[in-house]
């Protein structure tokens, strides 16, 4: 089981969880190898430029929200590419903490 699967089953039980991420598509915002805290999440409450762990076309990322149209996100990295537009139920939490190592 993948650390993503982790992660998105103890936030759908409303947990908190801490991962650290490899990969570099979203430097500057989340460094390869930080730690970062992900909360379960409203999706009414998201913003453009949050980062939040989802699931887009088959693949869980930590990437930002690049866009919102009402009930839908676009999702993106910190590099420019976007991975595609997805529905609130494939948003499982929000990251509120980056700590570098």
């Amino acid at each position: 089981m993948s650390w993503a699967m982790h992660a998105k089953n103890a936030l759908r039980e409303g947990r908190t969880v801490h991962i650290r991420p490899r990969g570099h598509s979203m430097t500057g915002k989340v460094n390869d190898g930080d730690l970062v805290t992900v909360e379960p999440c409203d999706p009414a409450n998201l913003r453009v430029d949050d980062i939040v762990l989802v699931r887009c076309r088959g693949y869980d990322y930590l990437h930002l929200i690049k866009a919102i149209d009402g009930q839908r996100f676009l999702i993106g990295n910190n590099r420019g590419r976007t991975n595609g537009w997805v529905g609130a139920q494939a948003i499982f939490g929000k990251a509120v903490k980056v700590e570098r190592p």
